[in-house]
């Protein structure tokens, strides 16, 4: 009679055009993933409890401090989380590696995602897996520093003209600070790669960090270094740009909106704003730096993978990603009907504060023209690279044309 039952239900939810939610009490699955902040983590657990409720399907979060170490050990024994996180730069290596299950037909409503980042997990035609959360870079600005200068704050009209110039300006060695945190990392320069036209590869896949809009965009990057405007977090005793700027010895800063959270926590007083990076020759670029949740391939044998998809589908829905960005300070909702709960959230967060929450549009308009952070299976050694030609040619020791040189040695090692 049970049974019976279970299977009207079924055919019932199938008639009416909607994904079978069928109470499974015997069911339960594992999420992998990693630890956020205490927000993030608890909005995550809030929604993990209330997707057990309603269906009857438990679920573990099990995260890692390693979790790509984690997930690749896990690979190689064939017994790995039924859903996981896919950071969207390894989303190739662990399509290539047969451990995710595709998502085309089982991802709910991907209309309503921001198309750039469901273009961002669509490899080879496919997509694989609906977009957790992002975050893109913006301009972070030192508005105690800028008034003392007698500048006008940025804008979202900014050019690179007018960031080398704010940068000259709010530069004061004697007080030991410099106008703009460079980081000497490849996906930190890719913004003005974009923004100068340029690109790693070009439409046909072929290599095309040779071209005249790349050697522009990284002599720009690295005159900052050379003429002593700007430089790497490390040149004022920083650990990264966020600290660079928190402490007040780089006028200017290019972060992600993770740094938004690390600044109210760690450097209250902090008069600060931030906008949109500013653009190059070919307009205006970011990067987006998101996560899915996978679907692991081995569920279609373990006989979780409708279970699997359930739960996916329930945590990337809007009202899930309403829910998160009512109590999460951390990346942002990838459905763009949730961006207003997620601003009211930080309005919330931000009073008394020296920032003003509306800033935070700031990061939520690089969605409409960001770029993802992904490139092709085995190419980290090309990475590690170009980021030490990067540094050396901080100091001077390399030009542009000799880095791109370095970075195209190894791509053709890789590509091989």
């Amino acid at each position: 009679m049970k049974n019976r039952l279970l299977i009207v239900i079924c055919l019932l939810a199938l008639m009416l055009g909607v994904g079978a939610v069928v109470a499974q009490d015997d069911m339960s699955l594992m999420l992998a993933g990693w630890s956020s902040s205490p927000e993030e983590d608890a909005a995550l657990s809030a929604l993990l409890v209330q997707f057990t409720e309603e269906t009857g399907i438990a679920v573990e979060f099990a995260p890692s401090p390693d979790f790509r170490t984690t997930m690749q050990t896990a690979f190689a024994a064939g017994d790995y989380a039924d859903v996981f996180y896919i950071d969207s730069s390894v989303l190739p290596d662990w399509v290539e590696a047969g451990v995710v299950d595709v998502g085309e037909g089982k991802i709910e409503d991907p209309e309503g995602f921001y198309p750039a980042l469901l273009d961002i997990f669509t490899y080879e035609g496919t997509l694989y897996c609906p977009p957790k959360d992002f975050s893109t870079m913006a301009l972070q600005y030192n508005k105690d520093l800028f008034d003392a200068a007698g500048l006008e704050y940025p804008t979202a009209d900014w050019t690179w003209d007018d960031l080398r110039a704010a940068a000259e300006a709010l530069t004061d060695a004697d007080a030991g600070v410099i106008g703009l945190a460079t980081p000497p990392n490849f996906e930190r320069w890719l913004p003005f790669l974009y923004q100068a036209g340029g690109a790693i590869f070009d439409e046909e896949g072929a290599y095309a960090l040779t071209s005249d809009a790349a050697t522009a965009a990284l002599e720009y990057y690295i005159s900052y270094s050379t003429n002593g405007i700007g430089g790497p977090p490390s040149l004022v005793d920083a650990g990264w740009g966020g600290e660079a700027f928190g402490t007040g010895r780089a006028a200017m800063a290019m972060e992600g909106n993770w740094v938004i959270n690390f600044l109210l926590q760690n450097y209250p007083e902090l008069n600060w704003g931030a906008t949109e990076l500013p653009a190059g020759e070919a307009g205006k670029a970011t990067m987006a730096f998101t996560v899915c949740y996978g679907v692991g391939a081995a569920t279609n044998e373990t006989g979780t993978n409708e279970a699997a998809w359930q739960l996916v589908n329930f945590l990337t829905s809007e009202e899930g990603q309403v829910r998160a960005a009512e109590v999460s300070f951390g990346p942002m909702p990838t459905r763009p009907g949730a961006a207003e709960a997620y601003l009211n959230t930080w309005v919330e967060r931000t009073e008394g504060t020296k920032f003003d929450a509306a800033e935070v549009n700031a990061f939520i308009a690089g969605s409409e023209y960001s770029y993802r952070w992904q490139l092709p299976v085995g190419f980290q050694p090309f990475v590690d690279a170009f980021n030490a030609a990067l540094q050396q040619s901080f100091g001077g020791d390399l030009s542009a044309e000799d880095v791109l040189f370095e970075a195209e040695l190894a791509a053709e090692e890789v590509m091989q």
